[in-house]
């Protein structure tokens, strides 16, 4: 997903989303420990993505407070 998209979400989709891809960094942390990880950069993946939408929901936070 990138950030055009992640910006025309709605706040509650947008928390939607961070959850599932913090389920899916956990998924992607368990698989790795048990060395059926195949992909290692997924995680990279995963990680910015997350970064991504936490920037954006920052943003509508500091700009709200104005």
């Amino acid at each position: 997903m990138n950030i055009e998209e992640i910006r025309t979400l709605s706040p509650e989709d947008l928390v939607k989303q961070i959850e599932e891809a913090h389920k899916e960094l956990f998924d992607l942390r368990f698989r790795l420990s048990t060395r059926q990880l195949v992909n290692h950069q997924e995680l990279r993946r995963v990680r910015k993505e997350i970064a991504r939408m936490e920037t954006v929901k920052r943003e509508r936070e500091l700009d709200i407070a104005r």
